[in-house]
């Protein structure tokens, strides 16, 4: 009896610190990760389907203009400024794409830190974690929302085979260390869970943060 106690006091400090060791090498890497990206995220009305469908639209509208603008971007600080400096535009875009629908919501847009899910984007998954991006509210914002990654360009998948072109994968690589390249573009159980684990941390602290 004596020696099944210690066999399960061992087994769970080894659970232990392997769950403590995964979470810090996911949770390190998601943050380097996260130093690198610059993303987009449209909060809808409602969860009408006429709203999603509208938050759609200028989704659509603001990535088209978001290509113009952003051929010669190739870092995230690049990204940062010329979305800085065309923010008037942006908010034009997505107050005309609303108004030519039919609606009068409100736009707001804010350029900041915020909280996102592990994501993916074709063969390519983004850890759970705080990124800057470039926020879009229509309305009330109190539907559900949609986000990509407007640096490196993962927002322009192509959605008919789920796959990214060359250049935003070229884009992205060369923005990462050759670990976190690897660990976002593999696919795998260990990498899959160790974003989770990522991700259950993040959720209980957003989740305290918000009481």
């Amino acid at each position: 009896m004596k020696l099944f106690k210690r066999f399960l006091i061992i087994f769970i400090l080894f659970l232990s610190y392997t769950f403590i060791c995964a979470f810090s090498y996911a949770s390190s890497v998601s943050s380097d990760i996260s130093d690198n990206v610059f993303r987009l995220h449209i909060i809808a009305n409602s969860d009408s389907e006429e709203d999603q469908n509208l938050k759609l639209v200028v989704r659509d509208n603001i990535i088209n203009y978001m290509k113009e603008i952003s051929s010669d971007i190739s870092t995230k600080e690049e990204a940062i400024d010329i979305i800085s400096s065309h923010l008037t535009e942006f908010h034009y875009i997505a107050t005309q794409t609303i108004k030519d629908a039919g609606y009068d919501y409100s736009v707001k847009l804010n350029i900041g830190k915020f909280d996102f899910p592990t994501k993916e984007y074709g063969d390519i998954s983004l850890p759970a974690g705080i990124y800057d991006a470039l926020r879009i509210e229509i309305g009330e914002a109190k539907g559900h929302n949609w986000w990509c990654v407007m640096f490196p360009t993962l927002c322009f998948v192509d959605v008919s085979s789920g796959s990214l072109d060359d250049d935003s994968k070229g884009i992205l690589e060369s923005n990462l260390t050759d670990e976190e390249f690897s660990l976002v573009s593999e696919d795998s159980f260990a990498v899959n869970l160790k974003f989770k684990i990522v991700e259950f941390f993040e959720d209980i602290r957003i989740s305290l943060a918000n009481r």
